[in-house]
C-alpha cells in the first residue's frame, strides 16, 4: 500500500477535482482522454498531439512518472521475461509444443530444459497434457514465441490442477509484495503457482483446491475493489474445515505456510493499491 495517502481519503488534484471515494477506481473507455498531469503514457495508453488516451477498457492508475490503464480483461500478450504456466499440446522429436494462452503456441526445444534429452526421446520427459512453468525468452517477427525451462523454479508441475484468471488480474492474485498469495497459501495449505499468462496451478487436497478456486473467482469478480486481501482472509478463516478449528470459540488457526521462494519480500498488511508488473510465484524447485 502506498504511504501517506489511502484510497478513500478525498483530496483535490491540481485542477480541483476530488479523488474517487473509498473503494472506487476510475473506469476509462478506449479512446477516452486521460488527464495525465504531466505524466508519461504507460501500459494501456497512447499519446497523440500532447494528449494521453486510453487504448483499452480498464482502470486508470497513476504511477509516476507514468499513467497507465489496467485492462479489465483480454487475451494474454507475451513479452520477454514473463514466467508462464504452459500445457503440452504436442510432442515432436526435438521439441514440445506448449499452449501458454497466447495467440500462437510456443515450442519448447529440448535444449531449453535442464534434462539431457536425446533426439526422439522427448516423450520420456513430457507428455501431452503435462503442465510446465517456463519463461518467455524471445518474440520473433514471424510471431514465434521462444520459451525456456532453464532457470530458477522453472520446470514440470507434477500433479495438481489448473485454474484461470484474466491476465489483468494476475497482479491482484499475487498482491503487493506477495500479500495475497501468502494469505491464500497460508490459510489453505495449498501450493500455488501463478503465471503471468493468467494460468494458476494449484496442488493440495481436494478441499484446499476447492477453496483456492473459490478465492480466485472472488478476485476475478471483485479485483477492482480495495481491501480485497482482508476479505479473502475473512472468507478463508470462515470456511476453514471444522477439524482444523481450535476450541476457542470457533476461530480457525493458520496452518503452516507451504514452501515459498526465499527471495519473496515480506508481505505488507494491505494491498489496496497494487503494481501490475508483479512477477509470478513458483515453487522452490520443479
Amino acid at each position: 500500500m502506498s504511504r501517506g495517502h489511502r484510497p478513500g481519503h478525498r483530496r483535490r488534484g491540481r485542477e480541483g477535482q476530488p479523488s474517487p471515494p473509498h473503494g472506487d477506481r476510475i473506469l476509462v473507455l478506449p479512446g477516452e482522454e486521460i488527464p495525465g498531469e504531466g505524466l508519461r503514457p504507460g501500459t494501456g495508453t497512447y499519446r497523440v498531439g500532447g494528449k494521453v488516451y486510453a487504448s483499452v477498457l480498464g482502470l486508470l492508475q497513476r504511477r509516476p512518472p507514468f499513467v497507465q490503464v489496467v485492462p479489465l480483461s483480454g487475451r494474454y500478450v507475451p513479452k520477454p521475461g514473463d514466467v508462464v504456466v504452459g500445457v503440452v499440446t504436442d510432442v515432436q522429436t526435438t521439441f514440445w509444443l506448449l499452449d501458454i494462452g497466447a495467440p500462437r503456441w510456443a515450442p519448447l526445444h529440448m535444449t531449453g530444459t535442464p534434462w539431457p534429452v536425446e533426439i526422439g526421446e522427448t516423450g520420456k520427459f513430457l507428455r501431452v497434457g503435462d503442465s510446465v512453468l517456463v519463461q518467455v525468452e524471445s518474440l520473433e517477427a514471424t510471431g514465434r514465441i521462444g520459451v525456456t525451462m532453464q532457470g530458477e523454479r522453472l520446470g514440470k508441475l507434477d500433479g495438481g490442477t489448473l485454474a484461470r484468471v484474466s491476465p489483468a488480474r494476475v497482479a491482484r492474485v499475487v498482491g503487493r509484495d506477495g500479500s495475497m498469495i501468502d494469505t491464500i497459501t497460508r490459510l489453505t495449505g495449498a501450493q500455488v503457482v501463478v503465471g503471468q499468462n493468467g494460468r494458476v496451478w494449484v496442488n493440495g487436497d481436494p478441499e484446499a483446491i476447492r477453496r483456492v478456486s473459490a478465492v480466485l473467482r472472488m478476485i476475478e469478480e471483485h479485483g477492482q475493489r480495495s481491501g480485497l486481501t482482508g476479505r479473502v482472509e475473512s472468507y478463508l478463516l470462515a470456511t476453514s474445515p471444522i477439524a482444523d478449528r481450535e476450541d476457542d470459540g470457533g476461530s480457525a488457526p493458520r496452518p503452516p505456510s507451504p514452501p515459498i521462494p526465499s527471495d519473496l519480500p515480506s508481505p505488507e498488511p494491505e494491498d489496496e493499491e497494487f503494481d501490475d508488473d508483479t512477477g509470478s510465484i513458483g515453487p522452490d524447485g520443479p
